[in-house]
């Protein structure tokens, strides 16, 4: 059976993170975590070594020192995953926001389905979001529509981040060469693995807002995304060396 991963980043999540890893790892579809936390003032990460202990095969945890942005801490998780031979590697919220449950649709589309990255899209059949106010939804929405304007993407959901990668697309990818650290950082990883020729699908998903804790979005995660974007539209992209 091929070795599936889930990256979970936390920063002050400590009303999700039990929960959510405990879902994971019962879905019965041998599902891993790795939790990257950023020093969570809240006790976030104890919470996660208290799992880690009694799943020592199952669960684990890298605590990095203060917030360095998403992008990076993907980058820390997909670096582990190639260490320790991971096939598919999914990036996932620890908020509820991405379902559990939609993990092995994603891995299926993926193992099964022939696709390189297959992502749980909110927009490739409507909207599928609840619990957003309708100014942040028609926000997102467009701003997927400004990713597929300028770089020419036939993707629906280009800002989404739940997304499952095969070993084979983050073996390529150069991270050094990734610029964009928030939450643009999705958009790179998606414009980079089309642009190296690997095949992406998507597959429909209904985002719900989290229920507990605090969002983690600012207004300078949509700058960079915005500028970023422009940037990328004009960068050579090769595959790893």
């Amino acid at each position: 059976m091929s070795k599936k991963l889930v990256i979970i980043p936390t920063y002050n999540e400590r009303e999700n993170i039990e929960k959510i890893i405990l879902r994971v790892i019962g879905l019965g579809d041998g599902f891993d975590v790795l939790v990257i936390d950023d020093g969570s003032p809240d006790g976030t990460a104890a919470i996660v070594k208290n799992l880690s202990s009694q799943y020592p095969d199952r669960v684990f945890i890298i605590e990095r020192a203060g917030k360095q942005g998403l992008g990076t801490a993907y980058i820390t998780g997909f670096k582990w995953a190639l260490e320790h031979l991971y096939d598919y590697v999914t990036e996932m919220d620890a908020d509820f926001s991405h379902n559990p449950d939609d993990l092995p649709q994603l891995w299926k589309a993926c193992e099964e389905g022939g696709a390189d990255v297959s992502i749980g899209s909110r927009y490739c059949k409507g909207i599928s979001v609840v619990n957003w106010p309708i100014g942040r939804v028609v926000m997102s929405y467009y701003a997927s529509a400004y990713v597929r304007l300028v770089l020419r993407l036939k993707i629906f959901d280009t800002t989404a981040g739940f997304v499952c990668y095969s070993r084979k697309v983050l073996e390529a990818i150069d991270f050094d060469n990734v610029k964009m650290r928030g939450y643009g950082f999705q958009i790179e990883m998606k414009y980079t693995a089309s642009k190296l020729g690997f095949r992406i699908r998507e597959v429909p998903i209904i985002f719900v807002d989290r229920t507990e804790g605090e969002s983690k979005m600012s207004s300078g995660i949509f700058g960079e995304a915005f500028w970023g974007v422009i940037a990328l539209r004009f960068r050579k992209i090769f595959p790893k060396k």
